[in-house]
């Protein structure tokens, strides 16, 4: 089965609507990076798409972990609050839940379920990639699978990723065979969905400008 990656939405959620008309259910995996809220304006309707395309499609649909779920669900979890989470992005989603209260009951329990990557012979998926790095598993490690920047390792597959805000396109670093496909949305760039063969071979790049309903920084 072909694959449809989709980067960062960051509560994009027009933007996202737009994207997903190129999703075909039938013939494709849905995966999504991780990154789903923060700065955007529509965290909790985008995480409530998210989930009900998870309920409808429970087959074709992956939904990632990226760092703004785990910093969303520590805030709101017995560790919290975690005030780390709201300089990059987190005051912004606390305030839109505040209109949406009853939501969180559902939504944080869904986020915090959501697997680290996803894996074939041929693909690797995850919100900021693997690289030579201890314990690159472990979800509080800066050079892990969440938090990494800079240049990962040749695993051998295509790793696809998102977490680092390209210039609006997707980039392609062929020597470590890695895809990154955050391009910005909520920077007012836009949102990347790419169709991959199961053999790893990338179809199509699909790039939806952002809705100006979404950021302010259209």
């Amino acid at each position: 089965m072909n694959l449809f990656v989709i980067g960062d939405v960051h509560g994009c959620y027009h933007t996202f609507l737009e994207l997903l008309q190129h999703w075909q259910p039938e013939q494709e995996l849905l995966i999504q990076v991780g990154d789903l809220m923060d700065r955007g304006k529509f965290a909790p309707d985008t995480v409530e798409l998210a989930m009900r395309l998870s309920a409808r499609h429970p087959e074709r649909t992956i939904f990632l972990k990226g760092n703004h779920e785990v910093g969303m669900t520590r805030h709101y979890g017995p560790q919290g609050p975690y005030p780390n989470w709201l300089l990059w992005g987190g005051r912004l989603t606390v305030g839109q839940y505040r209109q949406h209260p009853e939501l969180l009951a559902t939504h944080l329990p869904w986020l915090q379920q959501r697997p680290l990557f996803w894996e074939s012979e041929f693909v690797f998926v995850s919100h900021a990639g693997l690289a030579d790095t201890p314990n690159p598993l472990d979800e509080d490690n800066p050079d892990g699978i969440l938090w990494r920047r800079g240049p990962l390792r040749n695993i051998g597959k295509l790793q696809v990723i998102g977490h680092t805000p390209t210039n609006g396109a997707a980039d392609f670093d062929p020597i470590h065979h890695v895809l990154n496909i955050d391009t910005g949305a909520v920077y007012g760039q836009a949102l990347t969905g790419v169709r991959i063969k199961a053999n790893g071979d990338v179809l199509q790049v699909i790039s939806v400008p952002t809705n100006p309903l979404d950021s302010d920084r259209v």
